[in-house]
């Protein structure tokens, strides 16, 4: 089945970051609620909502959830910038404490590039107090 939107024009911008999420995400990927986008050149911030269905028994949010928003909001920081790679191809997460009782804040920062690949710096924090909850780089394939 062809996919019903068209890929946004890039390197994506506030105006376009809601398209380009829509286009390239898939459904389950969109099922973590990530909101309140906002996006400048080699930089992406979503927030990561508490929801049930994200969490353990005991309230923690799973961290396949945490790791999957940060490799999501890095994607998204990469495409603000005119060298667009072809995927992740590695992502190491350091978890810092449990993610319980507060919406996150997932803030992904291109480092750098080179000729092959290129390197993001993502950091994951509690909104209400700025708590730091992971810590992630990641490296993206041209």
């Amino acid at each position: 089945m062809a996919h019903p939107l068209q890929p946004p024009g890039l390197p994506i911008t506030n105006e376009s970051v809601l398209h380009f999420y829509e286009w390239l995400f898939a459904p389950w990927v969109k099922d973590l609620g990530l909101r309140d986008f906002d996006v400048s050149p080699g930089r992406a911030v979503a927030t990561l909502p508490q929801s049930t269905r994200l969490q353990f028994v005991s309230g923690a949010v799973c961290g396949q959830v945490i790791m999957s928003a940060v490799d999501t909001v890095a994607s998204m920081a990469m495409a603000t910038t005119n060298r667009v790679p072809k995927g992740t191809v590695y992502q190491h997460t350091h978890f810092l404490r449990p993610a319980m009782s507060e919406d996150m804040r997932v803030e992904a920062s291109v480092l750098r590039f080179g000729k092959s690949s290129a390197f993001a710096e993502t950091k994951v924090s509690f909104v209400g107090t700025g708590e730091l909850v992971a810590h992630a780089t990641l490296e993206f394939a041209f």
